[in-house]
């Protein structure tokens, strides 16, 4: 069907280190989030110990921390989580495009893999579903983009 992804995972994960960013604003959808993210990391055989979670303000303050991981050295992938819902401003352009353009600067500037897992709805029933590791679960979504990352940059890595 399209528009969807194979839901395996890669067995590559031994030694796989992540750090999770993750917005405090709408800190329940994120942390929502970030539960199915360890549960999609443990599933695909991350340890507890391997894994590292630090909180910015909002999704605007996610580039910033996510190249200061990514710029450390210690970590395989970055994955990041916030929301922003539509508003009746033009906020919700400047922090989502702003917020997606500078995840997307930093993989390519660093190398590391940054996985969006920004949320970025019209409402909040929209979040509320998608964030739900029960429904649609895009913090486990984004971990699977991450690892599937981590393993294509360590298969093209000149040894």
């Amino acid at each position: 069907m399209a528009g969807t992804r194979s839901s395996g995972t890669t067995k590559a994960t031994s030694g796989v280190r992540i750090a999770l960013v993750a917005a405090e604003w709408h800190a329940v959808l994120v942390d929502q989030l970030v539960a199915g993210a360890r549960r999609a990391l443990a599933a695909a055989g991350v340890p507890t110990t391997a894994i590292e979670l630090h909180r910015v303000p909002g999704a605007w303050e996610l580039p910033a921390a996510a190249l200061w991981l990514a710029e450390r050295g210690d970590v395989d992938a970055v994955i990041a989580f916030g929301c922003v819902i539509r508003g009746d401003t033009p906020h919700f352009g400047f922090v989502a495009g702003e917020c997606a353009r500078g995840l997307m600067q930093v993989q390519i500037v660093t190398g590391v893999p940054v996985a969006f897992g920004v949320l970025t709805t019209e409402d909040a029933a929209q979040a509320a579903a998608r964030a739900d590791p029960e429904q649609m679960d895009k913090g486990g979504e984004a971990v699977r983009a991450a690892l599937e990352m981590v393993a294509l940059r360590k298969g093209l890595e000149v040894r």
